[in-house]
């Protein structure tokens, strides 16, 4: 399939989907995507009320969109364990789009389990509920995982040795080190779930530079400031909306053509922009000796184990 082919959504139909942090930005015109290929989507957010103005503005836009609505936050573990009960119960899932996260804080702050907020939801919290999920995954006909990278990544090495930043805090090195996590677990879950002889498959998507004041309009759901003309067009050349920028989320959940382990994102000049295409990550998000003590440390700290069947 070609990169333009890609800029729509192979259909869906009656396929399960669940994607975090639904409410906003990425994850809801993710969201409203897999809703158009007649996918039932299960929209897993933090705030209720958030979560019900984006299945409203979603059936604006898909006036037969099959939405759930399952309250998770991330950066409670017990919260993330009472959410994957829940969309455990209702069957098999067919994808995780595991999306949901933090952007930056300029002062240190903490879970309610007391991680690093950035580390703690980006990674901790989808480790955690990717353990819950795997068996409703497995029990799906070919179950698919998609973990939300960044290109952050490229700027950041993991410190596991302190891995809450208690002795120095950056925030935007803290998001960075959390989204190499991620990273680094999605690679490394699909290299452990074939070695097991899993159907399921792992694997990574990017956004690119994706801004909101060049995101397609919904109201309650977009929040655009106004800025001069000139600077929108000096932004349209190294960024895109977030519309375009969860198009190859969507297609990593759902694509036909899509294999464990690989690494979505846009085509364009530095994955900043473009259609979704197979795109290289940096060769430290592969390295199984960092993979092995980073799963370890996340059991550890979540009490939680990926169970590989």
């Amino acid at each position: 399939m070609s990169a333009d082919a890609r800029g729509g959504s192979p259909r869906a139909t009656r396929r399960r989907v669940v994607v975090t942090g639904a409410s906003a930005g990425l994850g809801y015109f993710v969201s409203e995507q897999l809703a158009a290929t007649g996918a039932r989507v299960v929209l897993a957010c933090r705030d209720e009320g958030r979560a019900e103005r984006a299945a409203e503005s979603i059936r604006a836009v898909v006036p037969d969109a099959d939405l759930q609505i399952v309250l998770t936050d991330l950066a409670d573990l017990a919260s993330t364990r009472a959410a994957a009960e829940q969309i455990a119960a209702d069957g098999p899932v067919d994808a995780l789009v595991a999306n949901a996260g933090v952007v930056g804080s300029r002062r240190r702050r903490v879970t309610s389990d007391g991680f690093e907020l950035q580390f703690g939801t980006n990674h901790l919290g989808h480790f955690a509920l990717v353990s819950h999920l795997l068996p409703a995954i497995a029990a799906a006909e070919a179950g698919r995982i998609v973990h939300v990278g960044s290109i952050a990544h490229r700027f950041a090495r993991l410190d596991l040795d302190d891995p809450m930043m208690v002795r120095q805090y950056r925030g935007h090195l803290a998001y960075s080190r959390s989204k190499l996590a991620v990273m680094t677990f999605g690679f490394e879950l699909d290299r452990r779930l074939r070695e097991s002889g899993s159907t399921v498959r792992s694997l990574v998507a990017h956004p690119g530079f994706s801004l909101e004041n060049l995101t397609e309009r919904r109201p309650g759901i977009t929040r655009r400031r106004w800025l001069p003309s000139p600077l929108i067009g000096l932004m349209r050349t190294v960024s895109q909306g977030k519309d375009q920028g969860a198009r190859p989320l969507t297609y990593a959940a759902i694509g036909a053509d899509v294999q464990g382990g690989e690494y979505w994102g846009p085509d364009g000049w530095f994955q900043l922009t473009g259609s979704p295409a197979l795109v290289r990550a940096q060769r430290h998000a592969h390295s199984r000796k960092v993979a092995a003590r980073l799963w370890n440390l996340s059991s550890r700290l979540t009490r939680v184990h990926p169970i590989l069947e």
